[in-house]
């Protein structure tokens, strides 16, 4: 692996992670640079490796291939030092479904070394901080999806640890409560946490993240800030309302042809059926008054025209080909749930 002066220590130093299940490729050939103190957000749908490769370099899974190091230390060679250095979210079920959200934090933090003492102290901090107080004595079984997955991150916060892996941690929460998500993630590096995030959410990853990898099908085929992102794909983003739902297939068709030819590369559009709109990336905003024309003489309707700086939904389907939170079912079933 590359090697690093004692300034340049990386939180994440991975090369060519490679993961396989039978005959899947579930990760292949993922290299991942974290510096310490960042949010690094790895971006993708389900099936894409994501929660595979979080789970090589927590050291839950044996790569098949590639190496990392977790501040320096190999994820093979010294696995025991790498899990004193971080936390992950999941990792953390409980120990018994009928025991209450205090009973398991406390059990969690004794076996973390607390005393019984500080186990309570540390345990009734983190109820509080994640809105959890008034469910403290609840057992685990008649907790909702969202407060398990905040029960999984105060879990995974007990022995603040430098790094934590936060695998898609506000699934299933409503808008309130991921916003008190999104606080605590920036309160954690504010307090010189790393966090390397993994999410199918693009305003999430837009939000957090310092830097962005976009993973699908097991590569990461993109990286770079949000702007940087966005930029590759061009300085604007053409969003168009066509008035018959009918038609809005040979508008695809023709958007993107006419986009093509003029920017001389190949131009992808993409549809929202629901509101029949069409999105595609534009470098040159002089053209649309064309793009309009032809629309017209081809009977096509424009209900509604904008013109906006592209979003990380915009780079997702540009650079993939198909939306972040949509994948081949198949992948599903090995990469992301082994």
């Amino acid at each position: 692996m590359t090697s690093h002066t004692p300034a340049e220590v990386l939180a994440i130093e991975a090369e060519g992670l490679v993961k396989t299940f039978g005959e899947q490729r579930a990760v292949d050939g993922v290299s991942l640079t974290v510096p310490q103190g960042a949010v690094y957000g790895v971006l993708g749908p389900n099936g894409a490796g994501k929660t595979t490769t979080i789970r090589m370099l927590a050291t839950l899974l044996r790569p098949d291939g590639g190496q990392a190091r977790i501040f320096g230390r190999d994820v093979v060679a010294e696995p025991t030092a790498v899990r004193s250095l971080i936390g992950v979210t999941g990792q953390y079920a409980s120990v018994d479904e009928k025991l209450s959200a205090t009973e398991n934090l406390v059990i969690f933090s004794r076996l973390l070394g607390l005393s019984r003492a500080d186990a309570r102290r540390k345990s009734a901090e983190l109820l509080e901080e994640f809105g959890l107080t008034e469910a403290a004595d609840k057992p685990l079984e008649n907790f909702s999806g969202g407060m398990r997955r905040r029960l999984d991150l105060a879990a995974s916060l007990i022995a603040t640890p430098p790094l934590l892996f936060l695998d898609e941690p506000t699934t299933g929460l409503d808008p309130r409560t991921r916003a008190q998500m999104w606080e605590t993630i920036r309160r954690l590096v504010r307090g010189g946490a790393t966090v390397l995030l993994t999410t199918q959410y693009l305003d999430e990853a837009d939000q957090l993240a310092d830097r962005i990898a976009v993973i699908d099908r097991g590569k990461v085929i993109a990286d770079g800030t949000s702007d940087e992102l966005k930029a590759s794909v061009g300085t604007s983003a053409l969003q168009i309302t066509v008035a018959d739902r009918e038609l809005i297939e040979p508008a695809r068709t023709l958007i993107g042809e006419f986009l093509s030819r003029s920017e001389g590369k190949l131009v992808e559009a993409s549809v929202s059926p629901e509101v029949a709109r069409i999105t595609a990336p534009l470098s040159d905003t002089t053209i649309t008054a064309d793009l309009l024309i032809r629309l017209r003489d081809n009977d096509i309707r424009v209900e509604e025209l904008t013109v906006s700086k592209p979003s990380l939904d915009e780079v997702f389907f540009a650079i993939t080909g198909h939306g972040a939170e949509s994948e081949d079912p198949a992948a599903d079933s090995d990469t992301d749930a082994a």
